[in-house]
């Protein structure tokens, strides 16, 4: 059982217009948004960044940042949001290859050494303490320019948000992340865990 209760998605009408972003990205607009609608000022600020972060101004691909969001929420154990992550990979076009071998994008030949770059310093940036250094600053500029790289530490900071409010909510996972959540990662021993 959540901490909080999530309002019905009428309840505020601004973040209801806002939250239509979340039936492309998802299929459904999520718990979490549902219940950050407890101050509305949160729930609307929250979709203007998602937003924002989102949006694709570079060589870095919707389905890229999706990964990217992926594998942070794997570093911190949020199995709302990896769930929530590898949805929306597959809607926004992530190979079929990769969806079924996130875990080993390290060494995966259907990951590019530009992917496994960004996915490291996800995985770097995602870790407490920090873990980004000179190395991964290398990878990243063999590949990526700084706008990139921007928008890709704004997706792992968006997750770095999401993970900390549904791992403490326990936000209850709605059935399309279920779905995606146990088809891909139920091999390596993905559940719903608190978020039932």
């Amino acid at each position: 059982m959540p901490l909080v209760q999530p309002l019905d998605p009428n309840h505020d009408p601004q973040t209801k217009k806002l939250a239509e972003f979340f039936n492309e990205t998802l299929g459904f607009c999520p718990n979490s948004v549902l219940t950050m609608q407890h101050r509305p000022a949160i729930s609307k600020a929250f979709i203007n960044l998602n937003k924002a972060v989102m949006a694709n101004e570079g060589g870095v691909t919707s389905a890229l940042k999706r990964m990217i969001a992926w594998v942070s929420s794997n570093a911190t154990g949020c199995r709302y949001c990896q769930a929530h992550a590898i949805r929306a990979a597959e809607r926004y076009g992530a190979e079929q290859e990769q969806l079924d071998n996130i875990w080993e994008y390290r060494t995966h030949a259907a990951f590019s050494e530009a992917e496994r770059a960004a996915l490291d310093f996800s995985l770097a940036a995602s870790q407490v303490p920090n873990a980004v250094d000179e190395k991964i600053k290398e990878q990243l500029y063999k590949f990526w320019n700084e706008g990139e790289i921007v928008e890709m530490l704004g997706v792992i900071s968006l997750f770095g948000y999401l993970n900390r409010w549904n791992d403490s909510m326990g936000t209850t996972i709605e059935d399309g992340a279920v779905e995606s959540g146990e088809l891909y990662l139920g091999k390596y021993g993905w559940e719903k865990g608190k978020h039932k």
